[in-house]
């Protein structure tokens, strides 16, 4: 080999070293960013509460709002029990004329999954959601409309990434009277303006057992 040529591709050989270093830490940062979600303390805001320190159970009222991470949750009145490992148990919710509201970021994504409903159930410890009356989950690819479901009563999963829908009388509104399921789905890769994830999350898919009742 020419020792010139040899000598010349030296910094571009320790150019692309330092290239893929900085992409590893910052795959790695993402990843460590996502724990910290997780396990970041629940802060809560609310008029009134309610402490029983006997049963661990706190109740808060009063436009209260809950942020742990991304998440989020909003509604009237909360209902909230905490083991001594720190996982929380919570019910949310909403008023005579609005519904509880639920936000959270999707790991390793630009994407959000949020909900409403007049009761929420969180459980930090499974990751899951539970939606009852009125219920409706979306999916945001950034600040765009991806997905969206309706029904009587939906049970989100976080952590297989799976949600299950029922239909019923509990799910009627003005928008849907029969209280059916109602679903919009868009087709993954139909977002261009989303730039794909270099360790992407699993798609958010409906459980096999989605049913449609009328």
């Amino acid at each position: 080999m020419n020792p010139e040529s040899s000598v010349s591709l030296a910094p571009r050989f320790a150019w692309s070293v330092c290239l893929l270093l900085l992409c590893l830490l910052m795959a790695s940062g993402q990843a460590l960013a996502q724990r910290a979600d997780r396990l970041a303390p629940m802060n809560i805001e609310a008029d009134k509460l309610q402490y029983d320190d006997a049963n661990q159970v706190s109740i808060f009222t009063g436009h209260v709002v809950v942020t742990k991470g991304s998440l989020i949750l909003r509604g009237q009145r909360l209902e909230v029990r905490q083991d001594a490992q720190g996982n929380a148990r919570g019910v949310i919710q909403g008023g005579d004329n609005s519904r509880a509201f639920f936000r959270q970021r999707r790991d390793g994504l630009d994407e959000f999954v949020e909900g409403e409903a007049q009761r929420i159930e969180y459980d930090s410890l499974s990751e899951t959601v539970i939606f009852t009356g009125q219920a409706v989950l979306r999916r945001y690819r950034g600040t765009t409309l991806s997905d969206e479901t309706q029904g009587s009563r939906i049970v989100y999963n976080g952590a297989r990434e799976t949600f299950t829908v029922e239909g019923g009388t509990d799910g009627r509104t003005t928008e849907n009277p029969t209280g059916r399921v109602r679903a919009l789905l868009t087709p993954s890769g139909t977002n261009e303006s989303t730039p794909p994830a270099t360790d992407s999350a699993p798609a958010l898919t409906p459980s096999p057992r989605l049913e449609l009742r009328p």
